[in-house]
């Protein structure tokens, strides 16, 4: 994946992970993600430091699709420290999330969100949705070369 665009998928309901992985896969972009399952894994692999257990890629994701509704680390958070870090501070990241209100789409724009998604209840539609997500940040989008980014 060295040098192609991937999506940061950071989701803690497996139900919910498979799927986006299944809508991801069936659009073509199944081999373009990598999963986070908390807060603290996804920080992980965004940190420049090498104590990430498993192979990264050499580039930073495309987008990071991240759930609020986190164990160990809440989503808002994870953004938060998305944003002060200089080499993630530009990443794109889209708040996927069951439950919203007003407040917290408010609080998520306010830490530098770039789109804020209700995830759908019916099957169909949250699978659609997942898909044009991931077209959408993987095929339209114009992303600042990597030495822009850090």
């Amino acid at each position: 994946m060295a040098g192609s665009s991937y999506v940061l998928l950071v989701e803690g309901d497996p139900a919910h992970e498979a799927r986006i992985l299944a809508a991801l896969r069936e659009g073509g972009f199944g081999n373009r993600v990598v999963v986070a399952r908390d807060g603290i894994e996804a920080l992980a692999f965004l940190s420049a430091a090498d104590d990430y257990p498993a192979p990264r890629p050499a580039s930073q994701p495309a987008v990071v699709l991240l759930d609020p509704d986190l164990p160990r680390i809440d989503g808002l958070e994870v953004l938060r420290r998305i944003r002060a870090e200089v080499r993630t501070s530009l990443l794109p990241v889209v708040m996927f999330a069951s439950a919203c209100t007003p407040e917290d789409i408010r609080e998520a724009y306010r830490l530098g969100a770039n789109s804020y998604v209700r995830k759908p209840r019916d099957e169909r539609e949250f699978e659609r949705a997942s898909a044009l997500i991931a077209r959408y940040w993987l095929g339209l989008n114009e992303q600042p070369d990597e030495a822009i980014r850090f």
